[in-house]
């Protein structure tokens, strides 16, 4: 398998010069237009330069709501595209950071830089692009708790130590903060002789994870609980790459987990319930934590202990009231799993159910 620094250059490679535009793409699996993104995200994806867009890669839209003032940071943020997104939402009291390790990609990010903050109004930048290596946040200067929301868009599969990585995150996290990304993840363990293939490695195939090593990897790093958010499965649309993994199915997948010591390895039930104001911005009917949590405003939903932090110790508490506490224990909590679909509601029973 191939070292960290053979990966880089490969990478570096398909990225900065293989790759000028959408159209480069040999498979289906990175490129996403912005579908899942809020109608702000969308007023300023209609505000991005063409440059910008035109050499997007993501496989997702990873842009969770209420940013307004906070500070996030973009691994993998390429030409700038979602950072950007961000910089707009996060408003101009808060900043964004977008880590990337291709020059080519950074180069156009930071030369659109002014003409994205003149079409935002901002009169001072609130976003700082650097050139560094997700595996190594520090070295570009991100320090401990940090970062209140960390987004990622089809990157996370191409770094060859996810160990690394993830330990780098929720190093930067504060406490309470949240991971939402989207990437590409295998329905089985990608066969080991295709993690050096160039073309599979940088279309984003070769090193998908599978999504239970992912669980272990974030249990690993005391995430005992992260959530789906949507999940589609990916065509890979060229037959020649179909021949050579077709036996692997992938997905692209919106995920967030949040930095919270309270989480327990399987959903438990404490007889709490969560109602939700209807206060959020552009969910004011609704609101899904993930793919089976929906939250109708001003209905009492039960819903098990981790699911309670995850709406009271988050910036998400203040458009929550959660009723009851972890002082008396009732049984396992009926979840629903994750990559599923957000299922029907049925009567007055729980937000899992």
């Amino acid at each position: 398998m191939a070292n960290g620094v053979t990966n880089h250059k490969h990478l570096k490679e398909y990225y900065g010069r293989v790759l000028q535009s959408t159209a480069d793409l040999k498979t289906n699996a990175c490129c996403c237009a912005g579908n899942g993104l809020s109608a702000a995200a969308k007023e300023a994806l209609a505000q991005i330069d063409d440059e910008v867009l035109t050499r997007f890669f993501g496989c997702g839209s990873p842009i969770p709501p209420l940013l307004d003032g906070l500070t996030v940071l973009d691994l993998g943020c390429g030409a700038g595209r979602d950072a950007y997104i961000a910089s707009r939402l996060v408003g101009p009291s808060g900043s964004v950071i977008g880590v990337d390790m291709t020059e080519a990609q950074l180069d156009v990010a930071v030369r659109h830089l002014p003409s994205q903050m003149n079409r935002f109004g901002y009169a001072a930048p609130n976003v700082d692009f650097r050139h560094g290596y997700v595996e190594d946040l520090a070295r570009v200067g991100i320090t401990d708790a940090s970062v209140d929301v960390v987004i990622s868009n089809c990157v996370l599969n191409l770094a060859s130590d996810k160990a690394t990585v993830f330990a780098e995150i929720f190093r930067v996290l504060k406490p309470g903060g949240e991971l939402y990304f989207s990437d590409v993840f295998a329905g089985r363990r990608v066969p080991e002789e295709f993690r050096d293939d160039p073309v599979l490695h940088g279309e984003c195939m070769a090193g998908a994870l599978y999504r239970e090593d992912f669980r272990r990897l974030l249990r690993d790093f005391g995430c005992m609980d992260h959530r789906v958010v949507s999940s589609r499965p990916i065509e890979i649309g060229s037959p020649e790459i179909e021949a050579k993994i077709g036996m692997v199915d992938f997905y692209s997948v919106t995920v967030r987990a949040f930095k919270l010591d309270t989480l327990e390895d399987i959903c438990e039930d404490y007889g709490q319930n969560a109602v939700y104001h209807g206060s959020i911005p552009e969910h004011l009917h609704f609101f899904d934590l993930d793919d089976h949590h929906r939250f109708f405003a001003n209905k009492p939903m039960l819903v098990c202990g981790n699911t309670a932090a995850m709406l009271q110790e988050t910036r998400y508490g203040a458009h929550f009231d959660v009723h009851g506490d972890r002082s008396r224990h009732f049984g396992p909590f009926a979840c629903g799993p994750s990559f599923g679909k957000i299922r029907e509601e049925s009567g007055s029973g729980g937000a899992c159910c």
